[in-house]
């Protein structure tokens, strides 16, 4: 397994972008491809040997990251999804940015039980 290290020094691996990243797997003794797309929140260490880069998604309501060395012999290839502009570096913000969502969807679903409550009393009252 070798890689070509002037590929890889033009990948567009840069914070807030989109990608898919394609590893090998090997179950038994077949090598299979697994896609882990999400965004990059972080690169560090530019391209040299120990260089580095997070993806974040969420699977199933959960955060999941995976930290995959720029040079490892298991990446396939990385697919540029969405190419977006971050104004830093390193987004560690976006960490706690999905738990205020979820937070504000359950203020909405009460608000929206208590418009469907309301109407029924109105129509019980009239009732009598």
């Amino acid at each position: 397994m070798t890689i070509n290290a002037e590929q890889r020094k033009g990948w567009d691996i840069s914070s807030g972008n989109t990608v898919k990243v394609w590893q090998k797997i090997k179950e038994g003794d077949k090598f299979r491809l697994q896609a882990f797309e999400g965004l990059i929140i972080a690169h560090k260490h530019g391209f040299e040997p120990g260089a580095t880069f997070t993806v974040r998604k969420i699977a199933e309501g959960v955060g999941v990251e995976r930290i995959f060395p720029v040079f490892s012999p298991n990446i396939e290839k990385v697919e540029l999804v969405r190419k977006s502009k971050a104004r830093k570096a390193k987004l560690y913000y976006v960490r706690a940015k999905p738990a205020k969502e979820i937070r504000r969807k359950m203020k909405n679903l009460k608000a929206e039980s208590r418009k469907k409550v309301e109407p029924a009393a109105k129509v019980a009252a009239s009732a009598e």
